[in-house]
């Protein structure tokens, strides 16, 4: 197989600030992930082009072709394209992943692993069992390489992910869907409360205020104020992004109780996971580990011990690892909140695959683009739902030509050290873009 990337960027509609960042765009690097003889991404087949261009899939399923070309400065989904896998990763600091070290593990490790495999099912095969990439692989690289072979593997027999990943507990019998939780960052409070009303008018049934300013009492009259300002039957959570001192987290848990917080994500300084856990045994309010729970060895270590865990793809290594901490906090009393980094419905749609797992959903960072450059997985009325078109569902959002990368010439410019040439090879969609974590998250960087 052959694996090509794209470098562009996305824009949020609005500033977001949490409490050690503020965020207004992002670098996302595309992944395409296709058979030797299958045409690039973007381009039509042509007659002779051999039998994985014509198409037969892992599972001997007919995959059609022949398609035009895109026209310059748009991105259509074409026949082609049922098979090419698609994957995104987002630059972030918080995961230490810059664009270029994302582009350079791509090509330089990613490319020549997946060049030894026909095929995704082997390749995933040698993912799940730690064979593939080489270590270390930044956890958010091999999620995009993961999410590329399964929406491959998906188009190719004919299944959408959710049935790929079906087992005893959880057999697929409809798409998944969660109600997902809308985040306001910090603002003022007229602000959140306008903010608070319009999303509750739109069907979000869980908001997720940021907090971890320097006056703790302002988040408290901001989370008071939208409390009164939307239905009881609207869920708060809330989210630090721990700048809590263990003290001061424990002085402003009853508080927030108090005003009807229904759960806090990180709200101590991730690095001291043991810290958390004794704060979580008497915290009056549950407590969902982010920062403090990166991947697998983690998850064990909390489990039991604090009321949830924030999976995010990215920052456990994908869809494979997420199954795994998944099986490691079953009946431990820990819940899974599903979590991501503000990107692109390409980014998210793995994770929305896995919705029936969790306990809660914050799926929203496609919700905060001023264009989201791919479709499929809903969200604007509150609830995301797993689509039932093979693969991952997603595509281009090709009824609007903004959405599309520049066939050539520079990229759009970068907040971080990113190249502002677009990368070499096919194009591979439309724009991806944000994020990032692991226990890397440990140096106290914050995510939204």
């Amino acid at each position: 197989m052959r694996l090509t990337t794209r470098t562009t960027v996305l824009r949020l509609a609005t500033p977001l600030r949490i409490s050690r960042s503020v965020m207004t765009h992002r670098d996302a690097v595309c992944v395409a992930v296709f058979p030797d003889d299958a045409p690039p991404p973007g381009q039509p087949r042509t007659p002779g082009r051999g039998a994985a261009a014509a198409g037969t899939g892992s599972a001997g399923r007919s995959v059609p072709g022949g398609a035009p070309t895109a026209p310059p400065g748009t991105v259509e989904e074409t026949a082609a394209d049922e098979a090419v896998g698609y994957g995104e990763v987002v630059s972030s600091r918080y995961l230490g992943v810059a664009t270029r070290q994302a582009v350079r593990l791509l090509r330089e490790q990613a490319a020549p692993a997946l060049a030894r495999h026909a095929g995704p099912d082997t390749a995933l095969e040698a993912l799940r069992a730690g064979e593939l990439l080489p270590a270390p692989c930044p956890p958010s690289v091999a999620a995009a390489v993961d999410a590329a072979l399964l929406d491959l593997l998906g188009k190719l027999t004919g299944q959408p992910v959710y049935r790929l990943l079906a087992d005893a507990a959880f057999p697929a019998v409809r798409p998944p869907a969660a109600r997902t939780a809308r985040t306001i960052g910090i603002t003022g409070v007229a602000e959140a409360v306008a903010q608070a009303r319009e999303l509750a008018g739109r069907g979000f049934a869980v908001l997720k205020l940021k907090a971890g300013t320097a006056d703790p009492e302002e988040d408290l009259r901001r989370v008071a104020a939208v409390r009164d300002a939307v239905p009881s039957a609207v869920q708060l959570l809330l989210d630090p992004n721990g700048a809590w001192t263990p003290s001061r987290a424990a002085a402003l848990l009853p508080r927030f109780a108090d005003l009807g917080v229904a759960a806090v994500e990180q709200p101590t300084a991730p690095g001291d996971p043991e810290a958390l856990a004794r704060l979580a045994e008497r915290s009056p309010v549950p407590l969902i580990a982010d920062e403090d729970a990166a991947g697998l060895a983690d998850a064990r270590r909390l489990a039991g011990r604090v009321q949830g865990v924030n999976i995010k793809l990215a920052k456990c290594g994908g869809v494979q690892q997420a199954l795994r901490i998944c099986a490691a906090l079953a009946g431990s009393g820990t819940g899974v909140m599903l979590g991501c980094l503000t990107a692109s419905s390409l980014s998210l749609a793995p994770a929305v695959h896995l919705a029936d797992r969790a306990r809660w959903a914050d799926l929203d960072g496609h919700l905060l683009l001023a264009h989201d450059p791919w479709q499929g997985i809903g969200g604007a009325d509150g609830t995301v739902r797993a689509s039932e078109r093979p693969g991952l569902g997603v595509r281009p959002a090709s009824e609007d030509a903004s959405a599309a990368p520049p066939p050539s010439g520079p990229s759009h410019p970068s907040a971080s050290p990113a190249p502002s040439a677009p990368e070499s090879g096919p194009e591979c969609g439309p724009r991806c873009g944000p994020e990032p974590a692991t226990a890397a998250a440990r140096s106290g960087r914050s995510t939204a």
